[in-house]
């Protein structure tokens, strides 16, 4: 098994937090620093991360929160501000956010120590669609909404991909939209209507794939049934 797989397992962090780990220097295998390209053997090779032996964890904690805004999603926050980790129960263990959602986003966020379902899901390439619920200030018609699902510029050089978007509601103050998008680009959904000269007054995410907030009130938390851990690992 490659070395970061074995470690996200172990519950460390995500795969990709755990490369980072790995090439810091303090990860060995039988008692030597190893690298990325490392393959160790769960049953026969002791592994250590800062002199500390880890092993492969048999069970995991899932939960599912409905953020509210005015949260960050780290484990701390060197500027004061509270963070999602606070409306955690106090016996969730070494859970963390898989993925982010903005300071002022609020909505589905999912916690874990299961470090290889938390890559599967925010990886890139396995192109999870979440959705959102937007309202965006002022008047919008489905002409407007063309340029963000195939595809716009957010930056220079940066395009998001094709996604679907549609109108829930619409009056003369602000315009509701659906957006199921199936990437994770910093504050994107914003970004991708202040390109078409629009501004975001409120984000929330809904779904991921199918799973929804539905019985969830907004800062409440709760553990996932395992049909909902077996839908999230069939992504």
């Amino acid at each position: 098994m490659r070395i970061n797989k074995f470690l996200a397992q172990c519950g460390i962090a995500s795969r990709r937090k755990c490369d980072e780990i790995i090439q810091s220097g303090v990860v060995t295998v039988n008692g030597k620093k190893v690298d990325l390209g490392c393959d160790v053997d769960e049953n026969t090779d002791v592994v250590a991360v800062d002199g500390k032996i880890v092993k492969a964890k048999k069970e995991f904690s899932y939960y599912i929160m409905n953020k509210p805004k005015g949260y960050v999603c780290t484990v701390s926050d060197d500027k004061g501000r509270k963070t999602v980790m606070e409306l955690l129960p106090a016996n969730a263990g070494r859970v963390v956010p898989v993925g982010r959602l903005d300071y002022d986003t609020e909505g589905l966020l999912l916690f874990t120590d299961d470090g290889d379902l938390a890559f599967r899901l925010t990886h890139p390439g396995a192109e999870v669609p979440k959705t959102y619920t937007a309202r965006i200030e002022g008047v919008l018609t489905e002409y407007d909404l063309n340029p963000i699902r195939s595809g716009i510029e957010i930056e220079k050089g940066v395009l998001t991909k094709k996604c679907k978007a549609h109108i829930i509601e619409t009056n003369k103050a602000y315009t509701k939209v659906s957006l199921t998008i199936t990437e994770g680009k910093n504050r994107e959904i914003r970004k991708m209507f202040e390109a078409i000269g629009k501004n975001v007054d409120f984000l929330k995410r809904v779904k991921v794939g199918d799973l929804d907030l539905r019985g969830i009130d907004r800062g409440a938390v709760r553990k996932l049934t395992q049909e909902e851990i077996l839908y999230l690992k069939s992504l």
